[in-house]
């Protein structure tokens, strides 16, 4: 049977409309992807106001406790459709580290990351050595297992501070007489709120700070104990800088060693070779 130019219309329209139709429902019905759908509600990130605070109690060890570095992160995800578990939480990685203790006349100890210092890599895991690659397990990471029929909002945050010991006397030397004249330390860090899919290991970076922490300690081995010690600039760290535009997360930043366990501390006199004092723990 021959149809007429309007039932060709009619024809036209009737499958222009169920296309539509079948467009309209695909798009209701299918579910954004967890990389469209999380969303970062809110990132702050701060140094403390507070000084490095010094101890000289001990008559073996001067110890140091910097201001902490905080992040923290609220995050929503709406309802995950599939059977995903994804963990949001923070990496952490050390991008450049100097850490020198100076003895008078006699030379240098010095705390060392040998592949970060030889620009072999371009950073290093900053994990708790646990839960790699994140930087800890309680308070630092959130953990969504679908499928779930809400939306899902929480927070996570860390900080890191340094608190470490340097002896007063040269460290190969088997006398305690105080011959530390000094301590300088910079190091800078980039920290990354991160989304990792626990089966597929796709990684999805969601916002990127980077952080810098500098001291220098004078010290006059001379003095009395509890009077040797003067902190001086800087005196307020500068505050992190979150990111308008996320970086990538470099490989050595996802895997073993992280910096504590890569870590070697060097006697460097100032004549003769250089001694190694702790080596790494890997």
């Amino acid at each position: 049977m021959r149809l007429s130019p309007p039932d060709l219309g009619t024809l036209l329209w009737i499958v222009l409309l169920f296309n539509a139709m079948g467009c309209i429902q695909s798009i209701r019905c299918k579910p954004k992807s967890f990389r469209e759908s999380i969303i970062v509600l809110e990132v702050n990130s701060s140094i403390d106001s507070t000084p490095t605070s010094i101890d000289e109690s001990s008559s073996v060890v001067l110890r140091y406790r910097t201001p902490h570095f905080r992040a923290s992160a609220r995050v929503l995800v709406p309802p995950v459709a599939g059977k995903e578990t994804w963990t949001v939480g923070w990496i952490q990685a050390c991008n450049h580290m100097e850490f020198y203790n100076k003895y008078g006349t006699k030379g240098m100890s010095s705390w060392e990351l040998p592949d970060l210092r030889d620009g072999k890599i371009q950073a290093i895991s900053d994990s708790d050595g646990v839960n790699y690659p994140w930087y800890g397990n309680t308070t630092e990471t959130c953990t969504i297992v679908g499928p779930t029929k809400k939306a899902t909002k929480f927070t996570v945050s860390m900080n890191d501070n340094f608190y470490p010991s340097v002896t007063w006397g040269v460290p190969v030397s088997d006398s305690n007489l105080p011959q530390l004249s000094s301590i300088r330390r910079d190091q800078s860090f980039t920290t990354w709120l991160v989304a990792i899919n626990q089966a597929t290991a796709e990684t999805l970076v969601l916002q990127t700070i980077r952080w810098r922490m500098q001291l220098h300690i004078e010290v006059d081995p001379d003095k009395p104990l509890g009077q040797r010690a003067t902190l001086r600039e800087p005196v307020a760290q500068e505050q992190p800088h979150v990111l308008g535009k996320n970086e990538p997360i470099p490989p050595n930043a996802m895997v073993k060693p992280n910096a504590n366990d890569a870590q070697v501390l060097m006697w460097r006199p100032k004549t003769g070779d250089p001694i190694v004092v702790i080596p790494p723990k890997y």
